[in-house]
Protein backbone atom coordinates (compact mmCIF):
# COMPACT_ATOMS: atom_id res chain seq x y z
CA UNK A 1 0.00 0.00 0.00
CA UNK A 2 3.08 2.42 1.02
CA UNK A 3 4.28 1.99 -2.43
CA UNK A 4 0.68 2.41 -4.40
CA UNK A 5 0.68 6.01 -2.40
CA UNK A 6 4.07 7.13 -2.92
CA UNK A 7 3.94 6.42 -6.78
CA UNK A 8 0.50 7.78 -6.69
CA UNK A 9 2.12 11.05 -4.90
CA UNK A 10 4.39 11.55 -7.67
CA UNK A 11 2.34 11.00 -10.86
CA UNK A 12 0.13 13.65 -8.90
CA UNK A 13 3.38 15.91 -8.50
CA UNK A 14 4.66 15.70 -11.87
CA UNK A 15 1.09 16.31 -13.05
CA UNK A 16 1.25 19.41 -11.12
CA UNK A 17 4.36 20.68 -12.46
CA UNK A 18 3.50 19.74 -16.12
CA UNK A 19 0.57 22.47 -15.32
CA UNK A 20 2.22 25.05 -13.50
CA UNK A 21 4.40 26.59 -15.90
CA UNK A 22 3.54 30.21 -16.48
CA UNK A 23 4.00 31.68 -20.13
CA UNK A 24 6.24 34.54 -20.06
CA UNK A 25 4.78 35.73 -23.34
CA UNK A 26 1.40 36.01 -21.92
CA UNK A 27 1.44 36.19 -18.43
CA UNK A 28 0.95 39.81 -16.16
CA UNK A 29 3.29 41.24 -13.48
CA UNK A 30 0.85 39.58 -11.11
CA UNK A 31 1.09 35.98 -12.48
CA UNK A 32 5.14 36.37 -12.69
CA UNK A 33 5.02 37.28 -8.94
CA UNK A 34 3.70 34.34 -7.86
CA UNK A 35 7.01 32.92 -9.04
CA UNK A 36 9.35 31.77 -6.04
CA UNK A 37 12.13 34.35 -6.68
CA UNK A 38 10.50 36.56 -8.56
CA UNK A 39 9.46 39.56 -7.00
CA UNK A 40 7.24 42.81 -8.21
CA UNK A 41 10.32 44.50 -9.66
CA UNK A 42 11.62 40.97 -11.28
CA UNK A 43 8.14 40.82 -13.17
CA UNK A 44 7.53 44.34 -13.82
CA UNK A 45 11.49 44.06 -15.70
CA UNK A 46 10.29 40.78 -17.60
CA UNK A 47 6.91 42.29 -18.78
CA UNK A 48 9.08 45.56 -19.70
CA UNK A 49 11.30 43.59 -21.86
CA UNK A 50 8.83 41.67 -23.48
CA UNK A 51 7.31 44.76 -24.45
CA UNK A 52 10.02 46.33 -25.84
CA UNK A 53 11.83 43.76 -27.28
CA UNK A 54 8.76 41.36 -28.99
CA UNK A 55 7.92 37.82 -27.54
CA UNK A 56 10.73 35.41 -25.93
CA UNK A 57 11.70 32.44 -27.77
CA UNK A 58 13.16 30.49 -25.37
CA UNK A 59 13.32 30.23 -21.82
CA UNK A 60 16.51 30.67 -22.04
CA UNK A 61 16.10 34.32 -23.48
CA UNK A 62 14.50 34.99 -20.01
CA UNK A 63 18.54 35.70 -19.10
CA UNK A 64 18.24 38.75 -21.13
CA UNK A 65 16.13 40.21 -18.68
CA UNK A 66 18.05 43.22 -17.06
CA UNK A 67 18.18 41.65 -12.90
CA UNK A 68 17.53 38.03 -13.87
CA UNK A 69 20.98 36.80 -16.31
CA UNK A 70 21.53 33.90 -17.36
CA UNK A 71 23.06 32.60 -13.92
CA UNK A 72 21.71 29.85 -11.66
CA UNK A 73 19.05 31.76 -10.83
CA UNK A 74 17.25 31.53 -14.12
CA UNK A 75 18.43 27.69 -14.12
CA UNK A 76 16.36 27.53 -10.89
CA UNK A 77 13.39 29.41 -12.29
CA UNK A 78 13.65 27.61 -15.65
CA UNK A 79 11.25 24.59 -14.87
CA UNK A 80 8.68 26.86 -13.98
CA UNK A 81 8.59 28.96 -17.16
CA UNK A 82 6.97 28.44 -20.13
CA UNK A 83 7.04 30.39 -23.61
CA UNK A 84 4.16 28.89 -25.64
CA UNK A 85 1.52 26.28 -24.95
CA UNK A 86 0.22 26.51 -21.81
CA UNK A 87 -1.29 29.83 -20.57
CA UNK A 88 -0.01 31.65 -17.42
CA UNK A 89 -1.09 30.40 -14.28
CA UNK A 90 -3.78 32.72 -12.14
CA UNK A 91 -3.28 33.45 -8.95
CA UNK A 92 -6.56 30.98 -7.84
CA UNK A 93 -4.06 28.28 -9.92
CA UNK A 94 -1.71 28.51 -7.79
CA UNK A 95 -3.78 28.26 -4.40
CA UNK A 96 -5.50 25.27 -6.37
CA UNK A 97 -1.92 23.70 -6.20
CA UNK A 98 -1.08 24.53 -2.97
CA UNK A 99 -4.43 22.80 -2.27
CA UNK A 100 -4.05 19.47 -4.13
CA UNK A 101 0.26 19.13 -2.97
CA UNK A 102 -1.28 19.36 0.99
CA UNK A 103 -4.10 16.80 0.03
CA UNK A 104 -1.37 14.49 -1.75
CA UNK A 105 0.86 14.88 1.22
CA UNK A 106 -2.42 14.35 3.22
CA UNK A 107 -2.97 11.00 1.78
CA UNK A 108 0.66 9.65 1.43
CA UNK A 109 0.54 10.04 5.85
CA UNK A 110 -2.95 9.23 6.23
CA UNK A 111 -1.62 5.71 3.38
CA UNK A 112 1.37 5.53 5.94
CA UNK A 113 -0.88 5.06 8.88
CA UNK A 114 -3.08 3.29 7.92
CA UNK A 115 -0.43 0.56 6.93
CA UNK A 116 1.34 1.32 10.56
CA UNK A 117 -1.96 -0.28 11.92
CA UNK A 118 -1.89 -3.11 8.96
CA UNK A 119 1.46 -3.95 10.28
CA UNK A 120 0.53 -3.87 14.06
CA UNK A 121 -2.03 -6.59 13.56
Amino acid sequence: MNKFAAMMFGLLMLAINAFAAVNVNTATPEQLDEIKGIGPAKAKAIVDYRTKNGPFKTVDDVGNVPGIGHGPFLEKIKGELSVNGEKAVKASDAKSEKQAKAAAAKAEKDAKKAEAKTEKK
